[in-house]
């Protein structure tokens, strides 16, 4: 089953994009509510946004097709939480980002289906993220991890008030050398556009603390970016004005990753 695509590269950097997919399979459709057919929890557009940096970057890509309402790809295989004492969703998520039940009554996955899911869609999907790394730091010596997010502004449900625009995550600094943490939050703060923020509300999920290991040479982190940035957040749609403005920060960002060197 074609779960993902891969778009192999030829720099250090994989950027992952685990929760840009929106499809639901067949099968399973009838478990949800109407309202998940909108998938809102999705990560809008990111392939859009960050496709044409990527490609002049020379960056591998890995793209998810099916929603994170089937399965989160950024949380642990043995579902334990994420942020303890926050609000979280889960493996199998059963709740909207509004904290409504996603599910039908009686109809969420049950122990079975949920081991199904994981080795379905999960497994191959964390199988590629590794195989890739592996590949990378075997042809450059080290691999850099861009694990790439956004969310909605203001979501009472997971966080108080309104987001900052930009978060990066590098897990308090044990994802990755500590002068990517400086490098890449220093250049956040040097501009004034968005406000920012290091290790805040979130400072990397599964991905970002399973794979970042800078012993190995293995390094990873997180931007979670909020919709307001390229997005007109009421209608969900894409802001190509917005995109434009923002996107070479993130290239910026991108290129002073690769800059480092171990």
């Amino acid at each position: 089953m074609n779960v993902f695509k891969l778009q192999q590269g030829t720099t250090p950097l994989l950027i992952s994009m685990p929760h840009v997919g929106t499809e639901i399979p067949a099968d399973q459709a009838d478990r949800y509510v109407e309202r998940a057919e909108r998938t809102e929890d999705t990560d809008w557009y990111l392939e859009r946004l960050y496709g044409g940096i990527a490609e002049r970057l020379g960056a591998s890509l890995l793209v998810p097709r099916y929603s994170r309402f089937l399965i989160d790809l950024n949380r642990p295989p043995e579902d334990t939480p994420m942020y303890p004492g926050a609000s979280n969703t889960e493996l199998c998520p059963t709740r909207f980002f509004t904290g409504e039940p996603l599910y039908r009554e009686g109809r969420a996955p049950d122990e079975a289906e949920k081991l199904r899911r994981r080795e379905t869609y999960w497994r191959p999907y964390h199988d590629a993220l590794q195989a890739e790394l592996d590949r990378i730091r075997a042809a450059h010596g080290h691999a850099l991890l861009f694990d790439a997010h956004s969310i909605k502004s203001e979501l009472p449900w997971l966080f108080e008030g309104e987001l900052p625009a930009l978060n990066l995550g590098t897990v308090e600094g044990r994802s990755c050398a500590p002068e990517i943490t400086r490098s890449l939050g220093a250049l956040l703060a040097g501009q004034g556009r968005y406000s920012q923020v290091v290790n805040g509300r979130f400072k990397g999920g599964y991905i970002t603390r399973h794979y970042g290991r800078p012993e190995l040479n293995q390094h990873a982190v997180q931007l979670e970016m909020c919709w307001r940035c390229y997005m007109d957040e009421p209608s969900m749609s894409y802001d190509h004005d917005k995109a434009e403005e923002v996107q070479p920060l993130l290239e910026a960002l991108l290129r002073r990753y690769l800059e480092w060197k171990s």
